[in-house]
Order: C-alpha cells, then structure tokens, then sequence
C-alpha cells in the first residue's frame, strides 16, 4: 500500500528486454531516502505502478515490468532523463498522508491542459472513459502516484489544482498538454460503482437457469 505522498525524484535511465518482460532501470539523488536501506524484493511505487525492486546500487533501482504493467502503464513510451515520482510502501508506524492507493494503476490518460492560478497549477487530464465513473468531485485520484484532490470533472475531463508544495516536490511540474499520465481512481469510489453494478444486475432465477440449459 502506498499515499501519494512522493518521497523523491529518480531519472528514467533505460528499459530493455529481459526474459518475457523488460528490465526498468531508474537512478535516484544521492542521500535518496537519507540513508534507509532498500531491499530486493521490497516494493516501490514508480510512477504510481507498484513494482517490486530486483536489484539496487547506491543510486540506481532496476525492476522487472511484466506485459500487464508496460500495458497499463506509459513506461515503454518513456525516454532517458523523464524524471520519475518515487514512493516506498506504507510501514507499520508510517503516518498516513494522501489516500491508500495499491499501486495497481487503471490506465494511462492524457494531459488536456496545464495552466497558473496565482501560484497554484491547475491541471485538467482526460482520464480513460471506462474509469470516468470513479472519478468524483472532491474525491481523491493519483496522477503519476501523487495524490490529488479532484476540483471538477465534465465528460472524462477532470481538473486538478496542485499546491505549490507539491509542484516543487514531484515530476507534475515536468507534465504538459498531450503528456501520458498514469490514472489510479480511488478505491472507496470502485468498490462503490462494483457494489451498484452488482445490486443492479438481474437476478439469477431457477427458470433462467432452466432456458439457459443448465438445469
């Protein structure tokens, strides 16, 4: 589990083939983490996906990204330098800040426009259509792996507003109109349209079953 709460910046350095996947490689600041040890097979939030760290040098972090992930994800789109939101999994004792996300992101949407509000940063982002219907006014989504209050949603379209905190502490600064970015909608708001899909659906009676052959 993780918040939303970036805790550093790394560099994307590569992405290469390797066995049925790729190989994702990202540097981090030197001091990154101020000297808390990382260790294989922990997990790491990259960009809001939850991937689990395969080997680690003093200023670089490589993971294995399975087929699903560089679907879900615009990891193989990426090129050398973009910079990266990065944020280690919740620990007992760890505060709570942001929303639970589990990593597991949605989709990629795109970027419609990013534009000043005094010294905020209003971003509006076309989230995928099929995930539009977790998306909810003052509700909470994470663009990239950082947590953001949504402020308005019209369509697909929601709007963001970014503190300046957190303009300066993640990668959205680096984001423009037309960029990929990686969409996970709130938990509560999914198990909440699961719940009203499954309570509308029809019921299963011994008739239907009868027609359908099966008993």
């Amino acid at each position: 589990m993780f918040t939303g709460l970036v805790q550093t910046i790394g560099t994307f350095r590569f992405l290469r083939a390797a066995g049925g996947g790729r190989r994702l490689a990202v540097e981090i600041p030197d001091g990154a983490w101020q000297g808390k040890s990382l260790e294989g097979g922990e997990s790491i939030a990259v960009n809001g996906a939850c991937l689990t760290l395969a080997d680690a040098s003093r200023q670089q972090l490589q993971f294995d990204v399975s087929p699903e992930t560089l679907a879900r994800t615009a990891f193989a789109s990426m090129l050398p330098g973009r910079r990266l939101n990065l944020e280690r999994a919740l620990r007992t004792g760890d505060a709570l800040g942001g929303h639970f996300l589990s990593g597991h992101v949605d989709g990629v949407g795109k970027v419609v426009s990013v534009s000043a509000a005094g010294n905020f940063r209003k971003i509006a982002v076309a989230v995928p259509p099929e995930r539009a219907g977790e998306v909810l006014p003052q509700g909470s989504i994470a663009l990239d792996g950082v947590s953001l209050t949504v402020v308005s949603l019209e369509g697909n379209v929601c709007t963001l507003a970014v503190i300046p905190e957190t303009w300066k502490r993640t990668a959205l600064s680096e984001l423009r109109a037309g960029s990929p970015v990686a969409v996970e909608t709130d938990p509560i708001a999914k198990q909440v349209r699961a719940a009203a899909a499954k309570a509308a659906a029809p019921a299963v009676t011994l008739d239907t079953l009868r027609r359908a052959g099966f008993v």
